[in-house]
């Protein structure tokens, strides 16, 4: 509960503090404002209570590390400091009874003095994140300006006793299609996600790491290393993440089975038609090949050592070619294929608990089998999925409750197919998902991140929901009234950092821009796919309901929101790309606005190619520096691997539109 009566001054000049209780993210369970001030000048004395200085060690430099992240130096002490010292005190405790989970913490900001209290190691760290946000909040909206060389930031006093609603809080970021993120962007990507309580990070893998021996498979990908991953395994546990390894193990290893020798391992070594690719390419290992179960064990040898984590996610979901090629007679014995997939779940999860580990999959074809949870090992943890508002998340977490397994429930940022996100239906498939699984009791809440047909999207439009997740993670109750969070200012003030403030709202509006146009497709935005799919007909279902005076509202909301963007001042060290990766996003959306409106004059004809040469020329002209655009915007995040591949989308719109000439 939010108590915001007991205190209505502001500090120093600031906005009034009630009105930033709500700012930070995630909003705690409990707080409330107390009579007074502390002030905090840029070298706080940072100490532990004397009897308990060598259990919090290990999380005084990492306290210390998420101040100075926030403009401070903090002195590092080992005896409590005179009374009499003007410095403010930050004093770091354990206390079990601070909360009534783990990581949970009591945060007290008194005029002299704050105090940080623990259930754990990991909850001080958590109530850490707390008061460097407060700190932030306050010099956001201090009138005028607070300089690193003007008087003390004036902090309101503050009490908090806040805990979480799962106990794992994950972020899952998609590294496989196409986008692997350059080291500097991950290790930006964890602080910012440790600045928001998630606890377990996963990069899903396909191909995209540096197997010895497998050079043939990841030479164009410019994979993670073993070097980079233990790199990264180190700044998460740092900052209180689990960084969880990843591996697909049965189904999307395409770009495996395309190469020899791996062809002959697969399900439909000829290949089939698969949502993934334009390629008709095997798309699955087949599960009654021992040599599938083989090439999983020198994967998993070479991957795991690599992480501290004791977790490991080994995918198996979305198998449609099972039973349809080498499988097809064991399959055809049970009249189906659930015991031929069950038996390969259970070899792989063998293999799993053999090396450590405990297993965790995605639980779709589980959950589509009447007898799928009961082939299951009970210590193996189900992750149900789905990304659209109507998910049926309560069913299937009540259903994986019932069958005795521990389970995730994981929604999406809504990122992919879209170009900037679709945040209206993210936020409301991210609220369902927390409330069926706090009323189920999952074990934990994953938010994914993938990268449908070439990753095109720029990693700062998973930003809402990335930030509604993590807050929605920590304290399931917001999501009782999900339009009431404040979505737009957490942006600004802890993602974009804007300091005029107004951004965040942009970047909503420019996601959901696209509900204008009249179609509402699933899993992606029909303008996305206007680019993504030139040549199919305006009667294909995704575009049902698309009109060119909707495509003429969405273009103007576009420019509207793009004009606000333009006018931001984003406080970040990447400012200029972040700017640029905007504009680029909105820009190609209108393109996408004009291809439609274009194709509605005349919505017999096929495809982009059988436009008139007037209006193709002049979109292809519009395309043309975007696609110039996109090479220097991608190496500003992200490695050149996979970039080739990712242009061939956005190509073949180009050769729609220069085709025949005129």
């Amino acid at each position: 509960m939010v108590n915001r009566s007991l205190g209505t001054s502001a500090a120093g000049g600031a906005a009034p503090l009630p009105s930033l209780l709500g700012l930070l993210l995630p909003p705690p369970r409990e707080i409330a404002l107390e009579p007074g001030c502390c002030e905090l000048g840029p070298e706080p004395i940072l100490y532990a209570l004397p009897a308990q200085q060598r259990l919090l060690a290990p999380v005084a430099e990492q306290v210390a590390a998420r101040l100075r992240s926030v403009g401070l130096a903090p002195r590092v002490v080992d005896l409590p400091p005179d009374p009499s010292a003007s410095a403010l005190r930050i004093v770091l405790a354990i206390d079990p009874a601070a909360a009534p989970a783990a990581e949970g913490y009591r945060l007290e900001l008194a005029p002299g003095q704050v105090t940080l209290s623990g259930v754990d190691l990991a909850g001080v760290y958590r109530g850490c994140c707390t008061l460097a946000q407060w700190i932030v909040l306050h010099r956001d909206t201090a009138a005028p300006p607070t300089t690193a060389s003007s008087a003390p930031l004036r902090l309101g006093c503050l009490r908090v006793r806040d805990w979480p609603t799962f106990a794992h809080r994950g972020v899952m970021l998609d590294v496989s299609r196409d986008r692997v993120p350059t080291m500097e962007t991950l290790a930006a990507l964890i602080d910012l996600l440790a600045s928001w309580k998630i606890n377990q990070l996963q990069l899903y893998t396909e191909h995209t790491f540096a197997y010895r021996g497998h050079e043939v498979v990841w030479r164009e990908a410019s994979p993670l290393t073993p070097d980079e991953i233990r790199a990264l395994d180190q700044q998460c546990r740092a900052c209180w993440i689990e960084l969880v390894p990843n591996q697909n193990s049965l189904g999307h290893l395409h770009r495996w089975l395309v190469h020899e020798p791996y062809r002959a391992l697969a399900e439909c070594p000829a290949g089939l038609a698969h949502p993934f690719s334009d390629e008709v390419e095997p798309f699955s290992l087949c599960p009654v090949d021992p040599g599938s179960l083989a090439l999983l064990d020198d994967l998993y040898d070479q991957l795991l050592p690599c992480f501290t984590s004791r977790m490991f996610n080994v995918g198996l979901d979305e198998t449609f070619d099972l039973g349809r090629g080498r499988s097809r007679v064991a399959c055809f014995v049970d009249g189906d294929a659930s015991r031929v997939y069950g038996d390969f779940l259970r070899a792989v999860h063998q293999r799993v608990t053999g090396r450590g580990r405990r297993m965790q999959f995605w639980a779709d074809i589980v959950l589509g089998s009447p007898a799928g949870a009961a082939q299951v090992p009970r210590d193996a943890i189900a992750l149900a999925w789905g990304y659209e508002p109507d998910h049926p998340f309560a069913e299937q977490a009540r259903a994986l409750r019932a069958s005795g397994l521990e389970f995730y429930v994981c929604p999406g940022t809504g990122s992919w197919n879209s170009l900037a996100g679709r945040p209206d239906h993210a936020l409301r498939n991210l609220a369902a998902a927390a409330r069926a699984g706090e009323a189920a009791g999952a074990l934990g809440y994953l938010i994914t991140d993938w990268g449908d047909h070439g990753h095109l999207q720029p990693l700062p439009v998973s930003y809402p929901g990335l930030a509604a997740g993590a807050a929605l993670a920590w304290n399931a109750a917001l999501a009782e009234d999900p339009p009431a969070l404040a979505l737009a200012a957490w942006l600004d003030h802890h993602a974009l950092r804007d300091g005029r403030g107004g951004a965040g709202r942009a970047l909503l509006d420019l996601g959901d821009a696209h509900r204008a146009c009249g179609a509402d497709p699933r899993n992606g935005t029909a303008l996305f796919y206007l680019l993504r799919f030139p040549a199919a007909p305006l009667t294909h279902p995704r575009y049902r309901g698309l009109s060119a005076s909707g495509l003429v509202r969405a273009s103007e909301r576009i420019d509207d929101a793009l004009a606000r963007l333009a006018g931001a001042q984003f406080a970040r060290a990447d400012a200029t790309v972040l700017g640029r990766e905007l504009r680029w996003v909105g820009e190609l959306l209108r393109v996408a606005c004009a291809i439609g409106v274009a194709r509605c004059a005349d919505p017999t004809k096929l495809g982009t190619a059988e436009l008139d040469p007037a209006p193709r020329r002049a979109l292809a002209q519009a395309l043309d520096p975007l696609l110039e655009q996109q090479r220097p915007l991608w190496l500003a995040r992200s490695r050149p691997g996979g970039l080739e591949h990712a242009r061939r989308w956005l190509q073949a719109l180009q050769a729609q539109l220069t085709a025949g000439g005129g």
